[in-house]
């Protein structure tokens, strides 16, 4: 494990991104948002409607009063957490344009004195159960598109499972292309989706015209109030409606807000009602018969094609998830929460398009024994909706932070709203914690393992760099006695990377006890990531001159970004700071960790954090050093 691990520093300030909302081009981000932002929560009208009337008919028959209830809550639930919570609310907590689970924590324990650590916490807890929703999303989503040939067909069912798998395998070997050419579709076809949801429930809604009821909340007390214990389970699967929500969020840093909201109000929000109040009227209809209302009222010549048209558009609610898993990690190595581990830049004019071959390969082996574990989508909806609920309470907790630290929002209207959220969304959290052990067992399973993970890594890491510094000499003390009476001194550059640049680095220190030189000029470079996703050049490098042998160079980057040393270097020369990159060396200390019984964390993660040191990336490879101009130099170090 390389010396140079990433710190994070709350006093670094990001560039604030501009809107990339021109008038100019927001029709164009409309339609890409489209794809990325609105995907998963898009795709619900296939089964949530279905799981939750049968959840609260508790067979395949429903009442008139069950199939108002339930779609009145459906109606008020995109209203209230979609429209009011997130559209209004959330998409303003931005940090300098970005959004995200880790960038709301970000922004909230820099607004906090001394960053407090369970801040921190519950960024991990918030991250954590976002790959929990990851696992599943493409899961369910693509399964319930391809139960549609049973409609079809019954014949079709042995084939539903293998199919799934299929279409899964060449969703994730494709990650490695990156979506920029594939994206170009992502639009366009999910606006043809939309439209398409939006006028097969229209047809509909005229076969029962008293369907447009439930717009009324009354049903929905009406229902709560008649069978609560039914009552409460069904709200589990209501939740189904507004799974999704949180990609507004976290996709804002890539389409800006105006985009994302008019996208809602103007399309996707009124095509979802449509569908959702045509399922509603076709099963009234039809006499309360639940069946796959979402497949049959396309009869005839339209059912193929809405099938085709379904498994395409829960394609790319899977691929929006998949790049927003890994949008998420690179934030977390940023912050230091993960080690580092090899990203792929898939685009040479969007950033924000990577892949990183280690969580598409977990992701999709996870994927695929859900898949074959669970076997239908019902089975699957049970797992569903547990780590979304959890998600968005967390989401609530940090918001009130920024309103109240951030916004100055007088405290009692911040609790109020915030009691509001944290209602809603403890109801559905607590009535999707009830299925555990129905299938949620296993996005909790995913997200426990990552909390593990993370605060293991988190620990660890600051474990390490206090034991290393105990044993460190103060750079100031050792540079200034190093000027005084020099040693030998050979020609060249040396730069030392390390994560404490207050102390010598290990590797300088090693390297004057067996080879006794020191170069004319020696640089301790430290590389730091800032609590905001992007940094301005012009506060990239600062250069303190310790005297006419040392500098101490610290380089800022946003944890949006991926840190370039090279780049990074040229921006040096404007400062001052005059080297020949073929007379420089890179000095770095690869630590060999040892467990021991007296590390400060149990032994059993002690030895996970070795593991997932030994794991990390390369330093060189990671940092996009020269390697031709890198020197390592091992130490043990016992934990």
């Amino acid at each position: 494990m390389a010396d140079a691990n990433i710190g994070t520093d709350g006093q670094a300030h990001g560039a604030p991104h501009g809107d990339p909302a021109h008038p100019k081009n927001t029709k164009f981000l409309m339609l890409a948002a489209l794809g990325v932002v609105y995907g998963d929560i898009g795709t619900s009208p296939i089964y949530a409607f279905r799981e939750a009337l049968m959840a609260s008919a508790g067979g395949q028959v429903a009442s008139r009063e069950d199939i108002l209830g339930v779609l009145s809550l459906i109606i008020w639930a995109l209203t209230i957490i979609v429209t009011i919570k997130y559209i209004i609310f959330v998409l303003r907590a931005d940090n300098h344009g970005e959004g995200g689970i880790l960038s709301l924590m970000a922004l909230a324990r820099g607004a906090m004195k001394g960053r407090p650590a369970f801040i921190l916490f519950i960024g991990i807890l918030g991250a954590s159960l976002f790959y929990g929703d990851a696992v599943i999303t493409p899961a369910i989503s693509v399964l319930s598109a391809v139960e549609g040939m049973k409609v079809v067909t019954p014949a079709f069912e042995p084939y539903v499972v293998p199919l799934t798998l299929v279409i899964l395998a060449i969703l994730f070997a494709a990650q490695r292309l990156g979506t920029g050419s594939v994206g170009i579709v992502f639009g366009p076809v999910t606006l043809v989706w939309f439209l398409a949801i939006g006028a097969s429930g229209l047809m509909h809604i005229f076969e029962d015209p008293e369907i447009l009821l439930a717009i009324n909340p009354y049903y929905i007390f009406g229902f709560l109030t008649h069978q609560p214990d039914v009552a409460f389970v069904t709200i589990g699967a209501i939740f189904l409606a507004v799974t999704g929500a949180e990609a507004l969020y976290a996709d804002l840093g890539h389409f800006g807000r105006k985009p994302i909201v008019l996208a809602w109000l103007a399309i996707v929000f009124p095509c979802l009602l449509l569908n959702y109040v045509g399922q509603g009227a076709f099963v009234l209809a039809d006499g309360g018969v639940i069946g796959h209302p979402f497949f049959e009222m396309n009869r005839g010549w339209t059912l193929l094609p809405m099938v085709v048209l379904a498994t395409a558009a829960t394609v790319i609610a899977s691929q929006a998830v998949i790049s927003g898993a890994f949008s998420l990690t690179r934030q977390a190595i940023q912050l230091n929460i993960l080690p580092r581990q090899q990203v792929q830049h898939t685009s040479e004019t969007h950033q924000g398009q990577i892949y990183l071959p280690r969580v598409n390969l977990l992701l999709a082996i996870v994927v695929m024994m859900l898949v074959v574990g669970f076997g239908e989508s019902s089975q699957l909806a049970s797992a569903y909706g547990i780590s979304v609920t959890g998600n968005m309470l967390v989401t609530t907790g940090l918001l009130f932070v920024v309103m109240t630290r951030i916004w100055k929002w007088p405290l009692a209207a911040a609790l109020v709203l915030t009691a509001v959220f944290a209602l809603i969304d403890m109801g559905f959290f607590l009535s999707n914690i009830v299925k555990v052990f129905d299938g949620g067992w296993a996005s909790l399973a995913v997200a426990f393992t990552i909390i593990v993970i993370m605060s293991t890594w988190v620990r660890g890491s600051r474990l390490l760099f206090e034991k290393t510094r105990k044993n460190e000499i103060p750079l100031d003390f050792i540079a200034g006695n190093l000027a005084k009476k020099p040693p030998h001194l050979v020609d060249g550059t040396a730069v030392f990377l390390t994560g404490d640049p207050l102390s010598a680095p290990t590797a300088m220190m090693h390297s004057l006890k067996h080879y006794k030189v020191l170069h004319k000029q020696n640089v301790v470079l430290s590389i730091v990531t800032a609590q905001t996703p992007s940094v301005r050049d012009s506060e990239r490098v600062t250069i303190e001159k310790l005297n006419d042998l040392f500098l101490r160079v610290r380089m800022n980057f946003g944890y949006m970004e991926q840190p370039n040393v090279p780049k990074a270097l040229a921006i040096c020369r404007k400062q001052g700071w005059k080297f020949d990159i073929m007379t420089t060396s890179f000095f770095l200390s690869r630590r060999s960790l040892k467990p021991s019984a007296n590390a400060g964390m149990p032994l059993w993660q002690d030895k996970l954090f070795i593991l997932l040191a030994r794991t990390a990336t390369d330093a060189t490879e990671y940092f996009q050093i020269p390697t031709g101009r890198v020197v390592e130099v091992g130490t043990q170090v016992t934990i």
